[in-house]
């Protein structure tokens, strides 16, 4: 009798993981299935490029694991029942309920309104494919002179401004931060970051809070408006709702509370890895949610899975930051070097060099997706007859 992983979620950390668990686990003792509501791996570190009209690779998800013994379902997670250890899907076949011994929670985030109105009827998004290809269409249509605004000075921001200003220098495009341009940055940092801004020709408001989106334009805490063609909205991310549907331990931002192996601490045949996941990281400091985060997370995860199943030993792998990757455009970039808990240190590269950096990192990203051994031994181990899954679950047949 097989033992039943269900990873939900093919973002980077949830592809990642189930093909890592491939890779560590025979065939034979498990049945891996990964459920994802659209065929292709989304490369979402690239959305900004996505929604100002450059042309991405396809990556459909069959294609990448075959041959794995992964199996790919193509579904909608509607719901979850973690004491039943159940989850429930939708699908062109229809609906069905999956029963597991093990499951991986990667269902990842979505862009967060915070409640500020107007946002979610005139604003648009590029936490997810959809809205990028919304956004890119949006764009296509605006004519010389017209306005984009861009809300949010983080990391998401200052990618997509950059990367329009670029693609359409015709444009009018504005940024509206709620603090100064580049807080977190080093001054070297911070400084390179204002002239590439200001080469773009970007309109920056600093310090300036949005607190309402109309169709034409927005209105600031200190009742202002400012005109635009077309709102961005890239003030961080909310998890996806459906864990708040169940009995796990969450944290106040609704991520799943886990251990340093990634297994919830209510509900131990549950991980949650990326976005989904509250763990926990130098200093005890809570891990942000970023593909920096949750590529780590995913290997933390299939080998802490691989390791209790196999009776191995448990991986002791501290997570940690090394840099934020920032790319200004297709010729400019920002690599900040960061301590393990993610401060700006006084070291940063810039220009070309960094821009060159940030696509590395980019393609590594997805390399790993297809390619998630870095520290895998070539023989897969059997899983042990009798083995404890998880702390007074079920128990692995021979």
């Amino acid at each position: 009798m097989q033992h039943r992983i269900i990873v939900l979620g093919a973002g980077y950390s949830g592809a990642i993981a189930a093909g890592r668990l491939a890779k560590r686990l025979r065939r034979e003792d498990v049945a891996i299935t990964l459920v994802n509501a659209e065929p292709d791996f989304v490369e979402r570190v690239r959305m900004h490029q996505l929604a100002v009209g450059q042309d991405l690779k396809p990556r459909p998800l069959r294609e990448m694991f075959a041959g794995t013994g992964i199996e790919v379902k193509l579904a909608k997670v509607t719901s979850i029942d973690v004491d039943a250890k159940t989850v429930a899907v939708e699908s062109a076949e229809g609906t069905a309920e999956l029963p597991y011994d093990t499951l991986v929670y990667a269902l990842g985030s979505a862009w967060n309104d915070h409640g500020v109105p107007g946002v979610a009827e005139h604003a648009h998004q590029i936490a997810s494919r959809p809205g990028a290809l919304r956004l890119r269409e949006r764009l296509s249509q605006l004519a010389e002179g017209e306005t984009v605004l861009v809300v949010g000075g983080g990391l998401t921001g200052l990618e997509f401004v950059t990367e329009v200003a670029e693609a359409r220098p015709d444009l009018d495009v504005v940024l509206a931060a709620r603090a100064e341009l580049g807080d977190w940055l080093s001054p070297k940092g911070r400084a390179h970051l204002r002239k590439v801004i200001g080469g773009l020709g970007i309109t920056v408001h600093e310090n300036t809070a949005v607190t309402a989106v109309e169709a034409d334009r927005v209105t600031t805490a200190d009742g202002r408006t400012i005109p635009a063609a077309v709102t961005v909205w890239t003030t961080g991310f909310a998890v996806h709702p459906l864990a708040a549907g169940t009995s796990l331990e969450l944290a106040e931002d609704g991520r799943i509370v886990v251990d340093a192996t990634m297994r919830s601490l209510s509900h131990p045949d549950v991980y949650a890895v990326g976005d989904a996941g509250h763990a926990l990281g130098k200093g005890d400091k809570a891990l942000r949610m970023s593909c920096a985060s949750g590529t780590p997370m995913a290997w933390q995860a299939a080998d802490s899975i691989a390791a209790r199943l196999t009776g191995g030993k448990l991986p002791d792998v501290p997570l940690r930051y090394f840099n934020q990757c920032i790319s200004l455009g297709r010729k400019e970039g920002l690599i900040q070097f960061v301590t393990a808990d993610d401060r700006a240190v006084d070291r940063a590269l810039t220009g070309r060099l960094a821009a060159r950096y940030k696509e590395l990192i980019c393609k590594g990203a997805a390399w790993s997706v297809a390619n998630p051994t870095l520290g895998v031994p070539a023989r897969r181990r059997r899983v042990v007859a009798g083995q404890v899954a998880s702390e007074g679950a079920a128990r692995v047949a021979a």
